[in-house]
């Protein structure tokens, strides 16, 4: 017997509503873990049962002609990550600040310091670099590294053209190579710390 697609569920929840439980278990784990990923631990469970409540909602809207449903449950939850996009740089930084607070257990504990410091730099001159590209741009690029989507599972989960998803990942990643080249010329934190 073949395995039913996604689009057969869909189908079967649009009179029986329940069957779109079955979306959910499929998908829960992807589409979580790119919250997490993305907002942080602490709102993704709450983002990832958004996703799958407005899924839900508009799964008429579904292109049933397409099998699998994950680009398009990305689609959502990049959708509601854009609304909540203030609050997640805000806890990223939060996050930040608390990790330069752990206290160390190596015995050479300037040099952990040293270390943890310059891993804090990076980090803040990564999110800079990203915080300094275009929503539209920065998604695409997001989309592509961290969930690895092919560009045309991009393309249907932003509902944009395959040529759009190419130019703004193009463009991206320029544009981060500027700014990281740019910001690389400055002291790393362990030189500061040791003169």
């Amino acid at each position: 017997m073949t395995a039913r697609t996604d689009a057969d569920i869909i189908r079967q929840s649009l009179n029986d509503p329940q069957a779109f439980g079955e979306i959910f278990s499929r998908h829960l784990d992807a589409v979580h873990a790119y919250l997490v990923r993305r907002a942080g631990r602490g709102i993704a469970d709450d983002l990832a049962g958004e996703v799958f409540r407005i899924a839900f909602e508009r799964r008429r809207a579904f292109h049933l002609d397409r099998s699998s449903a994950r680009p398009w449950l990305y689609g959502v939850a990049a959708n509601i990550l854009r609304r909540h996009q203030r609050d997640r740089w805000r806890r990223i930084r939060a996050h930040r600040r608390f990790q330069l607070r752990e206290p160390t257990t190596s015995e050479d504990s300037s040099d952990t310091a040293a270390a943890a410091i310059d891993a804090a730099g990076q980090r803040t001159r990564l999110e800079a670099a990203l915080r300094s590209l275009a929503s539209r741009d920065r998604e695409v690029l997001l989309l592509n590294v961290w969930e690895q989507l092919p560009y045309a599972e991009i393309a249907e989960a932003l509902d944009i053209p395959i040529g759009t998803v190419r130019s703004r990942l193009h463009r991206a990643r320029r544009q981060l190579r500027t700014h990281l080249a740019a910001n690389h010329s400055q002291t790393p934190a362990s030189e500061t710390l040791a003169m």
